[in-house]
């Protein structure tokens, strides 16, 4: 990382306070005099949960709030100029030349209809920059500095024919054109598989460092935040809580909340249940011979087929994990076993009863004894009706409870899942996303089931957010004696919940391994990447990782 030893910050920033009016027309304070300075050339990450300012404050950087949101006081300068006073022009003229910004979709940066050199290249002739030619050579050499394949023909692509991580690292290409001194990072590997996001964070790296250019880096990631940031800085509901560098931060916190991030980093494992040949007993979960896919039926086979011969078995009271990057298959298994997606071969068994492929021939009691609890809790979650209703349909579908028992019965759901009764009466948008994934499970405990189908539950959740889902979802096993298949690419999650592990890769089972001692067991190639890949809480954890290129190229998506 780079040593700054200027006198002169490129950016500071002093008693900036930012301002919202809510929908009900109250003006609230969600940024609360916050004081910082960066370095040139040095990388600042704001760190925090969701709603502690993160972003709020790095767009301020560039003069820019959201929509309702407003600069209320303080100063912001970015090199010599006065952020908060200039005119919208000024900031406009300011943006990709002194700052600019790298999102966290960069999906939704590009223009599908464009080709991406055009589009990389397009704030240059904005601010009339640099010949067109130029600009084209200088993206080339972008393309390169960020390890991009066939940097020369790349730019010739439209946004839908590169990888995720592809597109992630192009979008910086775009935000780097304009010798900017200020780069914005905004959650930019949040959606990344960990052996991608390895090679877009050591492309950002270079590319900065070449540059010589500040950064502010957002992230809830605490571990990506050491491989990539000189100093942090702590936020919690739009006030600092601690500064310092990275290395003081994660090895010797002094404020109380981060401690907190800290420990959430890292939930304490589970503690693996031993089976002794004795006492084995009849699987929960039987699952042989599956295949499933998407698309029409052509030849007893779907034209897109995912998985491939699937075979395990969950016993009572254990819980498996399934791990893998995007497209492994992982989703799709839940989908198959839980009917959404009807397998075209192979059986699910549920405590030894088979299950019919497709959902609308199961019946109620094997609905019941299987319930799936979605990633995205936001779209699982009906807007229109309240939590009382969402907890309550399954209570009359499967118990036939009405009126007062029925709601006697959705209190003493929501009290099973940490929230409190009147919550009952709110909506989906009244709630935080911890709250709603609570609630998600509260209409899967409604029906008293055996299994539950997890599908990335903790993935869109903060990190202190997510460790309280995991310590809820111990409690619940040891209290009701549900069994849990776990779907996640966080390998830190699974280990703390899970007994045992499959890897999957394009739709087939390439291991299985103990949650407690994966490190130590894989023998896959594929295994042994994904588990290498992912960060640890230590700054010279990526400077150091030494990793196989023909191996890389050969299971990763770039």
């Amino acid at each position: 990382m780079s040593q700054t030893n200027h006198d002169t910050p490129l950016v500071s920033v002093r008693d900036l306070k930012i301002g919202a009016v809510t929908d009900a027309k109250r003006k609230v304070e969600i940024i609360k005099g916050v004081d910082f300075d960066i370095a040139p050339g040095e990388i600042l990450a704001l760190i925090g949960e969701s709603g502690s300012g993160k972003t709020t404050i790095a767009l301020s950087l560039m003069g820019h709030t959201r929509p309702g949101c407003s600069i209320n006081g303080g100063r912001i300068r970015v090199g010599n100029n006065n952020v908060t006073a200039m005119t919208t022009r000024q900031r406009a003229a300011m943006r990709g030349t002194e700052v600019s910004y790298v999102p966290q979709s960069a999906a939704a940066a590009f223009n599908p209809s464009q080709r991406i050199m055009d589009q990389v290249i397009e704030i240059s002739t904005i601010h009339n920059l640099m010949p067109k030619a130029e600009a084209r050579a200088k993206a080339v050499e972008l393309f390169r500095a960020l390890a991009l394949p066939n940097p020369d023909t790349i730019g010739d692509r439209y946004p839908h024919q590169v990888s995720g991580g592809q597109l992630q690292r192009l979008s910086a290409a775009m935000a780097l054109i304009g010798d900017p001194r200020l780069v914005i990072f905004d959650e930019p590997t949040t959606a990344l598989d960990v052996t991608t996001q390895i090679e877009v964070l050591r492309a950002f790296k270079s590319a900065m460092a070449a540059g010589g250019c500040a950064g502010v880096y957002v992230s809830h990631d605490l571990a990506v935040v050491a491989q990539i940031a000189d100093r942090i800085v702590v936020l919690r509901g739009g006030e600092v809580q601690e500064v310092g560098t990275s290395e003081q931060i994660l090895n010797a916190p002094q404020n109380a909340y981060t401690k907190e991030l800290l420990a959430a980093f890292e939930p304490a494992g589970r503690t693996p249940q031993p089976v002794q040949a004795s006492d084995r007993k009849k699987p929960i979960l039987e699952v042989t011979n599956l295949h499933a896919g998407y698309g029409p039926i052509r030849n007893g086979a779907p034209v897109a087929k995912i998985l491939k011969d699937v075979n395990f078995q969950l016993e009572p009271g254990r819980n498996l994990g399934v791990i893998g990057e995007s497209g492994s298959g992982k989703s799709t298994l839940a989908r198959a076993i839980a009917g959404i997606l009807p397998p075209y071969r192979g059986s699910v068994l549920v405590d030894g009863r088979e299950l019919k492929p497709d959902l609308a021939s199961r019946s109620k009691e094997d609905l019941r004894r299987t319930q799936i609890v979605f990633q995205l809790a936001d779209t699982a979650l009906n807007p229109g009706h309240s939590i009382a209703n969402i907890i309550g349909r399954p209570l009359t579908f499967y118990k036939g409870l009405r009126g007062k028992a029925r709601d006697a019965r959705v209190i003493e759901l929501l009290d099973m899942v940490h929230l409190p009764a009147n919550m009952r009466h709110r909506l989906p948008s009244e709630l935080s996303g911890g709250q709603k994934q609570r609630v998600n499970l509260a209409r899967a405990l409604a029906a008293e089931p055996e299994l539950i189908l997890c599908d990335e539950i903790t993935s869109a959740l903060d990190t202190v957010v997510a460790a309280a889902i995991l310590e809820l979802l111990k409690e619940l096993q040891s209290e009701l004696g549900l069994s849990y298949m776990f779907i996640s690419h966080d390998l830190s999650t699974v280990e703390a919940i899970c007994d045992d592990v499959l890897v999957m890769h394009k739709g087939v089972v390439v291991e299985a391994l103990p949650a407690s001692k994966m490190s130590e067991c894989a023998t896959h190639p594929y295994s042994r990447l994904l588990i290498s890949s992912i960060p640890k809480l230590d700054t010279g954890w990526l400077a150091s990782l030494e990793q196989d290129p023909d191996l890389i190229a050969q299971f990763s998506d770039r």
